[in-house]
């Protein structure tokens, strides 16, 4: 599609009312700004980066006015076209710096933030109170944010135990299309303030997993827990996958883990060969002080050293979890329970050098939005009942084989990764990688220093065709089976499998909030609005 710049008149309106420095138009940046992970769309006219709420109500009042879509950016980690505008008539938001502290009621045990707010930056912020948040954040938490975690559906520090991000949050702030400022929860009501969610119809829920079709999130409240005194591990490896997903959905429905997840083999060595010398001792460091003693850390350390990168027996998946409990006994109690559920299915114990790692250092670098050896990689999950975890397991094993020879020849690979959400809901997600042209936000959002140490990146058309084409069978697959996902973005089919009732619905709600449909246009796979 052809760039086009910001009309004078536009230019003006933003910087007279966010500053110059708040308004960005240089190619590169807008370049930057308007792709994700997998998908570069039509570029931005503008971006803008607001520091309050009021501002940027009065700058998507000025854009909407002037006929510009505005498009929601968190921390950009996407990889489903979350925000990537359809239209070169585009606004995107820069919430980065809509961040911060709004609250911190320890005795009410309620916390405020914004929403341009890292998940790093909040586990750090309540670590000092003894405090957490249930679910905790992300892999990618150095960058991923609230606002992009609630519209996408953040998941997996936590999630075995306490679900999703969205299962958490309390109340919103959130900026309409026009301007509008509106609440959500129990800071809806006259006289009253954030701490409970649903008096009355759940207004806030609305507004979770929408991919901010329906406003941009400016502020959220959680509920928060006593941060665990005590935290333990397991690591066990089963021969195939049917063993180790009948494995983690006992886990699961038992409710003893916080996180339990299972890597398949391909997996398992991407990680290990991923693994550099910085990021190792920064997870030994971490391992050591999280003990709660200098022998019990050292002893875990060197448990660790001595486990090597030879953790998994070749072939084997692996499944691994973590507990935690207030007491070493309720601690021991949970672990008890998991080793025997995972007996039972044939596992046998391993290493716990993964899991305890993983938790060592939760928010670290960046680098893995790339492969160990520069590939890309495009990940598409699926949530269903436990029961059902063989059928996508078999129905994907049977979609791959079909596409064996044609995947070797594009140097296309696959990996599949198993975890458990609260005690009902289990995930299955697929990840295609392959060698190709690196995006702006890979570079961006790396450290050089791996980079360098990469080949070079090059365009293989090949790959990223048949990537798509796999894109679009595994969701059949996923519409066959009658899934639920998260990170819907611009990738998945929720709107057309929606009941006719209930598309109805969201389309009146879409045109309350969004008359002009220039909130996110797209997002949801929902049809664009003249």
């Amino acid at each position: 599609m052809v760039d086009i710049s910001i009309s004078p008149g536009m230019l003006s309106a933003l910087v007279s009312c966010l500053g110059p420095e708040r308004v960005i138009t240089d190619p590169d940046s807008r370049a930057l700004l308007s792709s994700d992970l997998y998908a570069e769309g039509a570029t931005c006219a503008a971006a803008i980066r607001p520091t309050d709420t009021a501002t940027l109500a009065a700058a998507v009042r000025i854009a909407t006015e002037a006929g510009y879509a505005i498009c929601p950016r968190g921390g950009g980690l996407s990889y489903t076209g979350g925000y990537v505008p359809t239209t070169t008539k585009s606004i995107v938001v820069d919430t980065g710096d809509l961040a911060g502290i709004v609250e911190l009621d320890a005795g009410g045990m309620v916390l405020t933030v914004r929403s341009g707010t890292t998940w790093e930056a909040i586990d750090a912020a309540l670590a000092p109170h003894g405090l957490r948040l249930p679910y905790f954040g992300t892999f990618s938490g150095r960058m991923a944010t609230v606002g992009g975690g609630l519209s996408g559906g953040a998941l997996f520090f936590g999630t075995a135990r306490y679900g999703a991000a969205a299962d958490n949050v309390l109340d919103l702030e959130v900026v309409c299309a026009d301007g509008r400022i509106l609440r959500t929860g129990q800071a809806a009501f006259r006289n009253s303030k954030p701490f409970y969610r649903t008096h009355g119809p759940d207004f806030t829920g609305l507004f979770l997993h929408d991919g901010g079709a329906f406003g941009i999130k400016t502020e959220a409240s959680f509920r928060l827990i006593e941060r665990p005194a005590h935290t333990g591990f397991l690591s066990w490896a089963f021969p195939n996958a049917w063993s180790a997903a009948a494995a983690l959905s006992a886990v699961g429905r038992s409710g003893a883990a916080e996180e339990a997840y299972v890597f398949d083999p391909a997996t398992t060595a991407r990680g290990m060969a991923a693994s550099d010398l910085g990021s190792d001792l920064r997870r030994l460091r971490g391992i050591v002080s999280g003990q709660g003693s200098i022998t019990a850390g050292l002893r875990a350390g060197a448990k660790v050293i001595m486990a090597g990168k030879k953790l998994v027996p070749e072939g084997w998946h692996s499944l691994h979890l973590v507990a935690a409990g207030r007491s070493a006994a309720a601690l021991a109690a949970d672990l008890g329970q998991c080793a025997a559920l995972l007996a039972r299915h044939g596992g046998q114990e391993i290493p716990c050098s993964i899991p305890m790692g993983v938790r060592a250092a939760p928010f670290d670098n960046l680098n893995g939005v790339l492969g160990p050896q520069g590939e890309r990689w495009l990940a598409l999950n699926a949530k269903l009942r436990h029961g059902d975890a063989r059928q996508i397991i078999d129905g994907f094993d049977r979609l791959i084989a079909g596409y064996r020879e044609r995947m070797a020849a594009a140097r296309v690979t696959h990996s599949v990764l198993l975890s458990a959400m609260n005690t009902h809901a289990f995930s299955f997600e697929a990840v295609f990688h392959w060698p190709d042209r690196w995006l702006p936000l890979h570079r961006a959002v790396a450290d050089p220093a791996f980079l360098a140490k990469l080949p070079p990146d090059a365009p293989n058309p090949a790959g990223a065709a048949l990537v798509a084409e796999l894109r679009e069978r595994t969701l059949d697959l996923y519409d066959e089976l009658g899934v639920a996902s998260n990170q819907l973005g611009r990738t998945y089919r929720y709107y057309d499998n929606l009941a006719p009732t209930t598309r109805t619905l969201l389309d009146a709600l879409k045109a309350t909030l969004d008359p002009q449909g220039l909130m996110n246009p797209g997002v949801l796979a929902s049809p664009d609005r003249d």
